[in-house]
């Protein structure tokens, strides 16, 4: 849960300054759609941790695993169909997506490595 936290707060510290930068470009609702990448991002790693966790967890037994199996595939549809949404309706800048998404992946990578050096 640690290295949830250093990622949320790195992300905040590295996403908000991005998306105040693209401010000054001239692509409409790239700041915006940065910000909401980043967001979509950390909510899906916080369900990932979730999931995992509970899978982990030898005092739940085979039908829990099973519950948070489902709720994995389905949280993956939700995140799906915002994504889909949000781009159907022009609210969003798709680069301005990935870029949140991206800086989002590449601190989860980062934290990774470090953390497997520790052990």
């Amino acid at each position: 849960m640690d290295m949830i936290r250093r990622i949320n707060r790195q992300s905040l510290f590295v996403v908000i300054p991005l998306a105040a930068i693209s401010a000054f470009i001239d692509w409409k609702r790239l700041p915006a759609s940065i910000l909401i990448g980043g967001a979509l991002a950390l909510a899906n790693l916080k369900g990932l941790h979730w999931g995992v966790t509970g899978l982990l967890n030898p005092e739940e037994g085979k039908e829990a695993k099973g519950k948070l199996v489902f709720f994995s595939m389905f949280r993956l549809l939700i995140v799906f169909a915002v994504l889909a949404i949000l781009i159907y309706l022009r609210l969003v800048n798709v680069i301005g997506l990935l870029v949140g998404l991206t800086v989002v992946f590449f601190l989860l990578i980062k934290e990774g490595l470090k953390e497997a050096r520790r052990l």
